[in-house]
């Protein structure tokens, strides 16, 4: 046989070389990818939405960044001032326009979260179910299982309010403060016993524990025993004694139930997250059917507003607040409130109100934002005041005096 060229050899070098170049590759592909090549890899097989939402999720995570630096700077700087300001007080110091922070806070306006187009499933939570709110007809079950009471009810709203008037009067308060408060805080139609989110009416439903005309939560119910419910005492106590005997009989076993729900009032330091606890139990609610007492409801209500005259008269602050004043005080507490009031009218133009805000509740409260200076605040509170003298409830009070 004539010779041949001998590619045999050559041939299986070349397959055995490819064979080991394939194996190579499938090994290669069956190995996971090192860390630092995932992502690269992740985005190649991403789809152009998911894509797009983790470009426009950077943007966002880039422009809240430099909007958290920014407002970190300015709510420390908020912190700082008032700190001095609280310093400045206790020494009996005047303050001035330079105590504050003059500029407003900066507002988050870059691009909005985006959406994940294909969330990762979560572990499911079962649905929580919504806190309940305590109305009405628990308030009065309560006192009736834990302290044999039921609350001397009125015949009629005018009744108590004529109660009311002839309470708050005697204990000072004044008659823009009755009415322009109430005005405020119901919209000019509020009854003794409505509660927040008017429950009791069609599609109504409970928002807060507040209940009446100046509108108490129960922590401000058992608060107020806790401290005042000696006076409340000593008033009712007085009362008795002109009553015919029927009548006495039954004011001194009011009397009787008072002393147990102060005894149980002031089981506690006399603290607001103390007195917050004991109000969140079942004699917590018990006690809050007092406002709805037509002997005991005057004097809670008068002492709600009373308590912030009061801490105003004690810093010395003599002059009658205003009614639009003392709701600022009884809404962002007694220090805070005192601080707008005493504060000069040319200062109330320029001041922000950012200033007597934490970072979060400014953050969260439109109303704040929107009137963002202290005069302003006060002039949308009197607005409100001044829009409900209309209505019957504000025509009612008005008609007493």
């Amino acid at each position: 046989m004539p010779n041949q060229p001998t590619f045999a050899p050559l041939a299986r070098a070349l397959i055995g070389a490819a064979v080991l170049v394939a194996a190579g590759a499938v090994a290669a592909a069956a190995e996971p990818a090192a860390p630092s090549e995932a992502p690269q890899l992740a985005q190649l097989f991403a789809s152009p939405a998911v894509a797009e939402y983790k470009r426009r999720l950077a943007e966002y995570e880039e422009a809240r960044a430099a909007f958290d630096a920014e407002a970190q700077d300015y709510w420390s700087a908020i912190s700082d001032k008032r700190r001095a300001r609280n310093a400045k007080r206790r020494d009996g110091m005047p303050l001035a326009a330079d105590d504050y922070v003059l500029t407003q806070p900066p507002l988050y306006r870059g691009p909005k979260k985006p959406i994940n187009p294909e969330p990762e499933p979560g572990p499911e939570q079962p649905p929580r179910p919504p806190k309940y709110i305590p109305v009405v007809a628990d308030y009065l079950a309560a006192a009736a299982r834990h302290f044999q009471f039921a609350p001397h009810r009125p015949a009629s709203d005018l009744e108590f309010k004529r109660a009311y008037v002839r309470t708050a009067l005697t204990e000072g308060l004044t008659r823009d403060q009755i009415v322009r408060v109430y005005n405020f805080e119901t919209g000019g139609n509020g009854t003794y016993d409505m509660q927040s989110g008017s429950p009791g009416r069609p599609g109504g439903r409970a928002i807060s524990t507040a209940v009446g005309y100046n509108q108490l939560l129960t922590t401000n119910t058992v608060e107020l025993v806790a401290e005042r419910g000696g006076h409340f005492v000593r008033v009712l106590t007085e009362k008795a004694h002109g009553l015919p005997p029927p009548q006495r009989k039954a004011l001194e076993q009011k009397i009787a139930v008072l002393r147990k729900m102060v005894a149980f009032c002031q089981s506690v330091p006399d603290d607001w997250n103390e007195h917050e606890k004991l109000a969140k139990t079942e004699q917590g609610w018990g006690v809050h059917a007092l406002v709805l007492d037509l002997d005991v409801g005057p004097l809670l209500q008068t002492h709600k507003l009373l308590t912030s005259v009061i801490f105003a008269r004690n810093k010395g602050t003599t002059r009658p607040l205003t009614a639009a004043e003392l709701e600022m005080m009884n809404l962002t507490g007694d220090g805070t409130g005192l601080d707008m009031v005493t504060m000069p009218a040319a200062l109330r133009e320029i001041v922000p109100t950012a200033n007597f805000f934490q970072r979060g509740g400014y953050e969260r409260n439109p109303v704040a934002i929107r009137h963002n200076t202290v005069a302003r605040l006060f002039a949308v509170m009197n607005a409100r005041m001044d829009g409900a003298q209309g209505a019957q409830g504000a025509k009612d009070f008005a008609s007493l005096f």
